[in-house]
């Protein structure tokens, strides 16, 4: 159950924001999509309900034509390229990597040419050039390729620094406990995040806030936080959610 007060100031921050009025941007990136699954389907039913628009980070190398077919219909649904394999190729002693040093340039970028072509194949409607990194990391030296392949953003987490050769558009509140429940994170830390986020966002910071979800480790916190916060936001005067698509195109030149 959630506690009512533990979104007091998430309300008190969007308040603040409606009488600036002022209008906060969010958008929902999931990681990790290959098929259909039930909690992809709790997750795409969840989003529709609060129509909340859903950008699928899809793994090329695992996925097929199951999942082309459920997501079709699905008109709110976008579908994003997530490296080639999710295959960790970093040493032992090193962070989670799959496009990284640790392999020749030229292998990685065609695998990423695969992913990319691959998945505008299965998604002609819902297909978004946009790179998500497995882990959120990549090799700074292969970003300036990425347009050449034909990708119009890189999506990793954290606040962007500043825009490189490709356009950023990050996430920046991940509702999983990695390194201890692998489950949903507490409501008090994710709220207080995305108030941080938000106030960051009125002092300046054009950034849309990312929220990002990976349905395949939901538990029952998980759920519960991303139904709490559709709640919170979706009638909130304040507040829009909205389509990746609509971040890319006002960033095209």
């Amino acid at each position: 159950m959630t506690d009512r007060t533990t979104w007091e100031p998430l309300r008190r921050e969007l308040d603040r924001w409606q009488a600036a009025d002022r209008v906060a941007r969010f958008w929902l990136r999931d990681d990790d999509a290959v098929e259909p699954t039930p909690a992809l389907e709790t997750l795409m039913a969840l989003a529709g309900e609060n129509e909340v628009p859903l950008t699928l980070a899809v793994i090329p190398g695992l996925t097929g034509e199951a999942l082309a077919t459920r997501l079709a219909e699905e008109t709110a649904v976008t579908v994003a390229v997530h490296g080639w394999s999710h295959t960790n190729y970093a040493g032992p002693e090193r962070k989670k990597q799959e496009l990284g040093s640790d392999r020749p340039a030229d292998v990685v970028l065609g695998e990423l040419r695969e992913g990319f072509q691959l998945l505008e194949r299965l998604h002609p409607a819902r297909f978004l050039p946009m790179l998500v990194p497995p882990w959120n990391r990549i090799d700074a030296a292969l970003i300036p390729a990425l347009p050449g392949l034909g990708f119009e953003a890189l999506s990793v987490y954290g606040r962007a620094r500043q825009d490189g050769p490709v356009p950023l558009l990050n996430t920046h509140v991940d509702i999983i406990n990695w390194h201890g429940t692998r489950g949903g994170r507490s409501e008090e830390e994710l709220v207080a995040e995305l108030v941080a986020e938000l106030r960051d966002r009125f002092a300046g910071n054009a950034e849309p806030v990312g929220v990002l979800a990976h349905h395949l480790v939901h538990d029952t916190a998980a759920w519960d936080f991303l139904s709490a916060l559709f709640a919170a936001t979706g009638r909130h005067p304040a507040v829009r959610w909205l389509p990746t698509a609509e971040f890319l195109s006002s960033r095209a030149t």
